[in-house]
């Protein structure tokens, strides 16, 4: 019992490192660099990156890949879109603020660039698999870029690892207590269907998550933001005043109201920085994974696309539940995390609590699917395509225990895998820029001449 303790209070220090405020200087730092280094990429391409993202263009599926731009947006939408917007949202306003929002949507924004970035080298330096498949993302990068294959494999230890607990166990455990708690079934029941459900999609591969991800994920974020706008809509006076208190508060200490203790400006920030890197995931490294895996001949075309993903889910998703907690005044209630968002949900709209507990399956379930591509493409960075199936099966077995499982110490060494995961990520982003801005500046000098 001693050593357990030791072992939780240790992962406990490294994990207050991996997400502490120099980790997130480093990250949001990162994204105002890119930012300046790109003339704001994010803000002038935004409707081409759109375009690019939605309208099917003739030619996609000739380019080398294995799935469309569209689908690898998916799929990195379904690792990203999550327990973080419904959750993290209420989790950084319940402790920060209204002003948090704020945080998170300056955090979105320089993510942008820095998820850009991330497609841009994924795409440039993938390399076909033994199996015919691309495999890209910051362990080929750091590898073939900065020719440290070293720190690319530490970046694909910390991946695989993540990708079993955030990516994994805790969601499916997340699943099974929702579905327990609305619909009194079995964790059990839970776990078994969910097995079976990931079974089904991962056991094919890629391209088979890229078909049920380009389904599922724009049917559950539609799902959502439509019970959300209907919120919206109905108390559609209040929203300019919800919009001045975000403003307002996150440059302003927020008073104590209801069972809310009050907020620093400090803390509006952290908390707003804090989940919304957690929520959108940028410079983490995670998401160009499955960008490498695109069908394109150009870096750049992918990674406008890919820079969508960050605007779709911080700017508007988290934006969208930030309204909801604030319009139906349920914010300040002293309660957090998803329980907060069922009831503000529940407040504004007649079953509005099956909406979030409907959406929480989804959303969960789908970020099981995109994480086992991200953990999949690690461990066979590490250990070759053999280890694919392997890898696959025990993936499986873990959504399973998950269900069941008493997940403290899980949730912990994940959730500090997870940060780690930046490093390396974040290490080849910064000395790479230049190759970036080259291959910006290349495709925008070719589409002039077009």
């Amino acid at each position: 019992m001693d050593f357990l303790s030791s072992f939780e209070a240790m992962v406990g220090k490294i994990g207050a490192f991996a997400w502490g405020p120099p980790m997130l200087i480093l990250l949001v730092g990162t994204g105002f660099w890119l930012t300046f280094a790109l003339r704001g990429v994010q803000f002038t391409q935004l409707l081409h990156s759109l375009y690019l993202a939605f309208i099917k263009r003739k030619g996609d599926t000739t380019e080398p890949g294995d799935i469309t731009h569209f689908q690898a947006l998916m799929t990195a939408l379904s690792a990203t879109v999550g327990t973080g917007n419904i959750a993290g949202v209420a989790t950084a306003i319940a402790a920060g603020g209204p002003g948090a929002l704020f945080w998170m949507w300056l955090t979105g924004l320089v993510g942008m660039a820095t998820k850009y970035a991330e497609a841009v080298l994924a795409v440039k330096y993938r390399v076909v698999d033994e199996n015919g498949e691309m495999s890209g993302g910051p362990m080929y990068y750091i590898s073939k870029g900065l020719n440290q294959p070293w720190l690319g494999a530490v970046f694909a230890v910390f991946a695989s690892i993540a990708a079993f607990g955030i990516g994994n166990m805790v969601q499916s455990n997340s699943v099974a207590a929702a579905v327990e708690a609305t619909f009194h079934i079995s964790p059990v029941i839970t776990g078994i269907v969910l097995m079976v459900c990931t079974a089904v999609v991962i056991l094919g591969g890629i391209k088979n998550i890229g078909k049920v991800t380009g389904i599922l994920v724009p049917i559950m974020i539609a799902f959502y933001m439509g019970g959300a706008l209907i919120i919206i809509v109905m108390n559609i006076s209040g929203v300019p005043a919800a919009l001045a208190l975000i403003v307002r508060e996150a440059f302003t200490p927020t008073a104590a109201s209801g069972g809310f203790a009050g907020a620093s400006v400090m803390l509006a920030i952290r908390m707003g920085v804090a989940r919304g890197v957690f929520s959108n995931e940028s410079g983490l490294g995670s998401a160009p994974i499955a960008a490498a895996a695109a069908q394109t001949k150009n870096p750049v075309s992918q990674a406008l696309v890919s820079m969508t993903q960050t605007f779709i889910d911080t700017i508007i998703v988290c934006t969208l539940t930030g309204l909801v907690l604030i319009l139906t005044n349920t914010w300040d209630m002293g309660k957090t995390g998803a329980e907060l968002t069922t009831i503000a949900f529940g407040a504004g709209v007649p079953g509005g609590a099956y909406i979030v507990t409907i959406g929480l399956i989804l959303f969960a379930y789908s970020t099981v699917l995109g994480w086992s591509y991200y953990g999949e493409k690690s461990i066979e960075y590490l250990f070759g395509v053999g280890a694919i199936k392997p890898y696959r099966i025990a993936f499986i077995l873990f959504v399973g225990v998950g269900a069941v499982a008493k997940l403290d110490l899980v949730w912990n060494l994940s959730d500090t895998f997870n940060g780690l995961m930046a490093i390396p990520n974040l290490v080849g982003l910064l000395l790479l820029t230049p190759v970036v801005v080259k291959e910006t500046k290349s495709y925008f000098d070719k589409k002039k001449q077009d």
